[in-house]
């Protein structure tokens, strides 16, 4: 693996996480939500958030607050951005925007296992707005295959804005990828720019330059699935897949390539001895697991389909709805 050399702060130590979201009713490319602001946000003020620190905006009512309590970092939030999004509800995601009452916990010292293990909500950004990259439509097949579909792969419009984001029913902002508007607010100038945290206490950066790959690629082999069918409130889908190419719209689309770029199997690098994860502007945008220790909101594990994590198939869905 070609390591590339940027500054990191020598005290780097711990976010990343998931959750559902109600589906788009078209199956069109993604569009970005038309009303979502141009204009350039005024950056936070500067900040150690690897320390105690809070983000209270008037203008957006944000209130979260993060606190050092012995061995774990505290944070209690309403879960509401501290920056422009864009208009919700909208014809693909027929949800609004509410405050949420969540705390979360994220090991001081963490512990890399070494080992992957998928999370359905892998961290969260330093604004307390959860990622969960994932979603848990699918198209199920008379033959067996499950094929989860990808939120920015193209097959269905989930109503992301331009913080690749949307609302779930229960009003919770989250994002899916790169949230633009929070990184032009926590740009100081370095190229890697501290985001969030991941749910086992490693922090989560943004590379501007894009100068750390991820090591997924598409699948080689055809997929296999016969009269596959997909269907919501709005439409329905069906395909056969057989024979089909992959192609990235659906999860197991992709697998893991080692050596393929930089980055490890969770999107994570150690760098001047310090391991933390990116987030990326290429699949899987978030990494949807984790090398560290930590426990699982959802230990039902993954919806069925493809993972590349170490985790079998199988496993029932949780029933969101994304």
């Amino acid at each position: 693996m070609i390591m590339k050399l940027l500054t990191v702060p020598t005290y780097v130590l711990p976010l990343l996480i998931l959750s559902s979201c109600q589906i788009a009713e078209s199956p069109q490319a993604i569009s970005l939500t038309e009303n979502a602001t141009k204009e350039k946000l005024k950056p936070l003020e500067s900040n150690d958030y690897m320390s105690s620190y809070s983000i209270i905006d008037e203008e957006h009512g944000t209130k979260t607050t993060m606190k050092i309590i012995g061995d774990m970092r505290v944070m209690t939030t309403n879960a509401l951005p501290n920056h422009e999004t864009g208009t919700f509800p909208n014809k693909d995601n027929p949800n609004t925007i509410k405050p949420q009452n969540r705390t979360y916990s994220f090991p001081l010292n963490p512990i890399n296992s070494g080992k992957a293990k998928w999370a359905r909500e892998p961290g969260v950004a330093l604004n307390g707005i959860k990622f969960e990259p994932e979603t848990a439509e699918q198209l199920i097949c008379e033959t067996g295959q499950h094929f989860r579909i990808e939120a920015k792969g193209g097959l269905l419009n989930f109503g992301l804005d331009e913080n690749n984001a949307h609302v779930q029913p229960t009003g919770a902002y989250h994002y899916h990828g790169v949230p633009t508007y929070l990184i032009q607010l926590l740009d100081k100038g370095e190229d890697l720019i501290h985001v969030g945290f991941a749910k086992d206490g490693f922090p989560i950066y943004y590379s501007k330059s894009g100068a750390y790959k991820p090591s997924y690629v598409t699948q080689s082999e055809p997929r296999e699935g016969i009269d596959c069918n997909y269907k919501n409130p709005h439409q329905s889908l069906h395909y056969d897949l057989e024979g089909t190419t992959p192609d990235g719209v659906f999860v197991s689309d992709w697998i893991y390539q080692e050596g393929a770029g930089d980055l490890d199997e969770c999107n994570g690098i150690t760098i001047n001895g310090n391991y933390l994860y990116l987030l990326t502007d290429t699949y899987p945008y978030v990494g949807r697991c984790l090398m560290g220790e930590f426990k699982e909101d959802h230990p039902q594990g993954p919806p069925p389909g493809n993972h590349h994590h170490g985790q079998p198939n199988g496993h029932p869905s949780n029933g969101h709805n994304h």
